[in-house]
């Protein structure tokens, strides 16, 4: 059971996060395919790596609460939250409310939507907040708060006159060793009768808390109609010219020039509710699909094609437990998962994108013949893992890493990317597709080897026959005749691990094939009784019985929860009662969703989120469970 340590009252919970894009259980995702931040339900930007998934972070409060840094817009006084998306869209919407006044905060960073005037300009990498009154007043506080460099780095701050405004007004312009930010404003009035609000920069020093450069303030009382928009950018190389500057045009313009679209709201949700639009998917739980889809698409890197893990990094998979780990890499499989589940949905342009990026990791093969089993989302090879000792860890779990150790671990576990290699290298053993840091075993899932694809095979039988030797050999050594169940390893068959439900789906074996039926029935009791289900949630394997060479705790896997709906779905064709178990082990699992539908990697015993977030891998399954189990039921 977790206890709460003194850290837990600084931090908003993992979950309480929103994923906002440049390019989740309170948690949402906006953005621009180019890099990520999380916006907490309290109107708290505290991850955000600028200016792409894996640059240094600018702010990281999320990974200590003093010196990591944030860029808040908060009320001053008493309120309840409210957060979704615009409808159809990566736009976030966070509403603070009270008896007096309510007001919206609404976060994206720019797309620029086909057809639109800005669709040929280039990407601007800019963060968007827009505050609007829309009943009452209510006080605000703003605190532009960045921590260069994972909090590493100096910086100073200036509060200048901004030229480029078309109204006297001022800007903040932070400036480290490596990256300047400015962080502009600009004011509206959507009322004839109410003027636009003053906004005040004002110094804020935090290097009590351990901050290396000052930060800036606002504090402002804004009434029905006012609106501020901040917008956060890294300035441009030359200064515009103020007709070709957005920004620049983009004060006390909404009455007047109503198609005006500054900040390319408009522009930004029309792309996203265009791209949404070309999805195929008609069976049920549509609306879970689509949000999924959608946080899918926020994980491909544009420039490459590239697909990460997970925007984050060392978000723990328990509280206070040391399982933190940097996910904002490029890992094979998962990539393959997510073009697939995308492709099934109708979206093909990312898989056209993600195979340029494959093969040109293909034309630059390890020296032994393999290729890695992540790369940089730049297709670089080196993921030195460091630990940011600095750093105290969400709620004090360390260390904080950056980086990832396991890139060059020998995973066999792998679909038809590699077959040459794995054909001639599959007997011996390796690290798993869970990455343990101690001992290679002969792993019980190790790959695929299938007759299915559309792609060359000069070597055909060859391929088969290892395919079928891969076969005999894993039902000889990784069947337990005592416990009937297939093992983790050929080392420690008395230990279960979740990673054998994918066998029917790898059409390993046949779902109602005995062994495979008892193996998931033991995997269905629970943890007490030697199983690996709580609460109708799964865990990988049972952290005290498997040494993995890391340690310490960790919650059950929602990868590994959806794996177990797809194998009680496909098993739920030969028996009716496994078929009810996956639409009750489904539906549950859509509880543990947030508030905007978005998934974390993992949840703990009190259903909290754990772990990265938004989780790639979680998100692919719930698409891929949720279209076999209505293809099923016959609803698709």
């Amino acid at each position: 059971m977790q206890t709460p340590s003194a850290f837990d009252r600084n931090y908003i919970a993992i979950a309480d996060h929103g994923l906002q894009v440049h390019t989740f259980f309170h948690r949402a995702e906006i953005g621009n395919l180019h890099t990520a931040a999380l916006v907490s339900i309290d109107g708290s930007i505290e991850s955000y790596c600028v200016p792409d998934f894996d640059s240094p972070s600018v702010f990281a409060r999320i990974l200590d609460k003093d010196k990591g840094g944030h860029f808040s817009i908060t009320p001053t006084v008493a309120f309840s939250t409210k957060q979704n998306y615009l409808p159809s869209s990566n736009i976030l919407q966070t509403k603070f409310l009270n008896e007096k006044g309510v007001v919206s905060v609404t976060d994206f960073l720019p797309r620029q939507a086909r057809g639109t005037v800005a669709s040929n300009k280039p990407l601007l990498h800019w963060l968007v907040r827009r505050v609007e009154v829309i009943r009452g007043n209510m006080s605000i506080l703003m605190q532009c708060a960045p921590a260069f460099n994972y909090a590493r780095s100096c910086h100073t701050t200036t509060i200048e006159e901004d030229n480029s405004s078309p109204v006297p007004q001022r800007k903040a312009v932070f400036v480290s060793d490596a990256l300047t930010l400015e962080l502009r404003c600009v004011t509206d009035s959507l009322l004839d009768n109410v003027l636009p609000p003053e906004v005040n920069f004002q110094i804020l020093d935090l290097s009590a808390k351990g901050h290396q450069g000052l930060a800036v303030s606002s504090e402002m009382t804004l009434h029905e109609g006012q609106v501020v928009t901040f917008v956060l950018r890294s300035p441009p190389p030359t200064e515009l010219e103020e007709e070709a500057d957005p920004l620049a045009a983009g004060s006390n313009m909404t009455k007047s020039r109503p198609s005006n679209d500054p900040y390319l709201t408009k522009s930004t949700n029309k792309y996203w509710n265009d791209w949404i639009r070309n999805s195929h998917y008609s069976g049920s739980w549509k609306e879970a699909v689509h949000r999924s889809a959608l946080a899918l698409k926020l994980l491909i890197y544009e420039p490459t094609g590239a697909v990460v893990a997970s925007p984050t990094f060392s978000l723990p998979e328990y509280i206070g437990g040391t399982r933190n780990w940097d996910y904002r890499a490029s890992w094979i499989r998962d990539s393959s998962f997510t073009l697939y589940a995308l492709v099934r949905l109708g979206f093909t342009h990312e898989a056209n994108a993600y195979m340029e990026f494959i093969f040109e990791r293909l034309r630059n093969k390890n020296a032994d013949g393999s290729i890695q089993i992540m790369y940089t989302i730049h297709g670089k090879k080196d993921l030195e893992e460091i630990e940011l000792t600095h750093l105290d860890g969400h709620k004090g779990s360390k260390p904080v890493r950056i980086g990832n150790g396991a890139a060059d671990h020998l995973q066999l576990a792998y679909d038809d990317w590699q077959v040459f290699y794995v054909v001639a290298n599959w007997r011996q053993p390796d690290l798993s597709i869970w990455e343990v840091r101690n001992k290679k075993r002969q792993f019980t899932v190790r790959l695929r080897i299938a007759d299915k694809r559309s792609l060359p095979c000069p070597k055909r039988n060859e391929w088969l026959a290892t395919r079928d030797e891969i076969y005999e050999e894993i039902m000889a050594r990784a069947w337990n005749r005592e416990l009937q169940h297939f093992g983790q390893s050929y080392e420690e068959a008395n230990v279960l691990d979740s990673a054998v439900l994918i066998m029917p789906l790898v059409f390993f074996m046949q779902a109602s094939d005995p062994r495979f039926i008892n193996t998931l029935k033991q995997i269905l009791k629970t943890p007490e009784r030697g199983g690996l289900t709580s609460n109708n949630l799964v865990f990988r394997y049972d952290v005290h019985k498997a040494d993995d060479g890391v340690g310490g705790e960790e919650g059950t896997f929602g990868l590994c929860t959806l794996w177990c709906v797809e194998a009680l779905t496909r098993a739920g064709k030969y028996d009716r009662a496994m078929l009810q178990k996956a639409v009750s082990m489904f539906e549950d699992f859509l509880l543990y969703l947030n508030h905007v539908g978005l998934c974390t990697e993992e949840i703990s015993d009190a259903g909290e989120g754990l772990g990265n977030a938004v989780q790639g891998f979680t998100h692919v399954t719930l698409i891929s469970a949720a279209y076999n189990l209505s293809r099923t039921l016959g609803y698709a």
